[in-house]
């Protein structure tokens, strides 16, 4: 997934912020992530549920951060449809739906902070 923005003017229609502000937003985003990531492996090595080390398995195309972020960013301001998300962030309809899922309470987490 790479979402090319062509200049801030562009920036500010598709997510309602400045670079930087999305500069200022990514290293917060990116701790929380990952702050999640890490309590949900732990949780699953204590429950017994996790089948691999953490770190294991086949790697997966994740997108960068930056994307990551501009993707959630375009959502909350404009709220499009899974459809509609997921053309510019390259997704399908249910990968679509399932990252915003799994990536909506970051971003709250992310305001908050």
């Amino acid at each position: 997934m790479e979402i090319h923005i062509r200049d801030d003017r562009q920036r500010k229609a598709f997510t309602g912020l400045s670079q930087a502000q999305c500069d200022s937003l990514l290293p917060v985003f990116s701790d929380i992530y990952r702050a999640t990531q890490h309590q949900k492996s732990e949780e699953g090595v204590k429950s017994g549920t996790r089948a691999r080390k953490p770190g294991g398995g086949c790697k997966g195309q994740w997108p960068p951060m930056a994307d990551t972020l501009l993707c959630v960013l375009y959502d909350s301001k404009t709220y499009p449809t899974c459809d509609v998300l997921g053309t510019p962030c390259e997704l399908v309809r249910s990968k679509a739906h399932e990252n915003l899922q799994k990536l909506s309470p970051i971003f709250s987490d992310t305001l908050v902070h």
